[in-house]
């Protein structure tokens, strides 16, 4: 079994900045991506930023300059810092892992935090 436990999450207002973390445990074995996603009320999911083990990142244009992933491999952690948040921000934010093993590749999500953003 794999866990994902986020936290960080709270209430902010506009303009302010919030940090999230999100630690795998578990039967980890080979982490190839570690990502964000959010999802608001009413709309689908969305990626927010992607983390490859190479150390590569990708963000949604709608964060670009505002949002920076990172993660600490030794510790099986990725973080999200938000800066400069906006009420359209607000939105359920969730970890999620791809690890591999030979021709498999398996996701795991996390259980989400709330992040609020109020004008």
């Amino acid at each position: 079994q794999v866990h994902l436990v986020e936290s960080g999450g709270g209430l902010v207002q506009a303009g302010g900045s919030l940090g999230l973390s999100c630690v795998a445990s578990g039967n980890i074995y080979n982490i190839r991506d570690m990502d964000w996603y959010r999802q608001a009320p009413g709309k689908e999911r969305e990626l927010v930023a992607g983390t490859t083990s190479d150390g590569s990142t990708k963000y949604a244009d709608s964060v670009k300059g505002r949002f920076t992933a990172s993660r600490d491999n030794a510790k099986n952690t990725v973080f999200l810092q938000m800066n400069s948040l906006k009420p359209e921000d607000t939105a359920v934010y969730y970890c999620r892992v791809l690890m591999t093993r030979y021709l498999y590749t398996t996701e795991y999500w996390g259980q989400g935090t709330q992040v609020t953003v109020s004008s």
